[in-house]
């Protein structure tokens, strides 16, 4: 479990195939502290670390990941927000984050408000997500707080900090991000909505 804090970046220094299985082998402050078979989230993803060296560990993602996720728009040289597993005895300094991205969204305006910047984003609503006014959201692995809610839009304001310490730097108008919505409106949502006969 996390909480959408990001900790760190990482640097993606490889990227090699395999069958349908993609390795990322990425460089980061982290490194030394990570261990093998440790869950880490990238950009929001949870993926398993599987091998360390003082100076790069890798993570594999299978093709489904690949599938619903910005992942296969990965490039040699790109920051990843880079959270670690909540431990047992923290602090929910954002919201429950699972890692597990459920679609991805675009991003249709940034605007500079002189210290801070709004991000508008839209996604796909056929997926039956929303989200609602102030309401929390996951972009990329970062917590944050929804408003201009509405079928398949919303926006989120960014702060100086987060700006810099996050890759909300780098995104740029027509950029793919991660999603992960709310887990409490996604269970609501099953329950209102039920499931589709088989």
């Amino acid at each position: 479990m996390f909480t959408g804090i990001i900790e760190s970046f990482g640097v993606i220094q490889n990227i090699t195939k395999e069958g349908s299985n993609v390795h990322f082998d990425l460089e980061s402050e982290i490194c030394s502290e990570l261990k093998i078979d440790q869950s880490v989230a990238h950009d929001g993803v949870c993926l398993t670390v599987v091998r360390t060296d003082p100076k790069a560990y890798r993570v594999t993602a299978i093709d489904e990941t690949i599938q619903k996720t910005n992942l296969a728009a990965w490039k040699v040289g790109k920051k990843v927000n880079l959270e670690r597993c909540m431990p047992a005895n923290g602090r929910f300094d954002g919201h429950i984050v699972q890692g597990h991205v459920d679609q991805t969204g675009v991003v249709k305006n940034i605007k500079d408000q002189d210290g801070s910047w709004i991000f508008d984003l839209e996604f796909d609503p056929a997926t039956g997500n929303v989200t609602v006014e102030k309401g929390s959201i996951t972009i990329n692995g970062t917590s944050l707080t929804c408003f201009n809610s509405g079928p398949g839009r919303f926006s989120v304001a960014i702060i100086p900090y987060t700006y810099e310490h996050t890759n909300f730097h780098q995104l740029e108008i027509g950029d793919l991000v991660n999603l992960e919505f709310d887990i409490v409106g996604k269970y609501i949502q099953r329950i209102l909505r039920g499931y589709p006969n088989p």
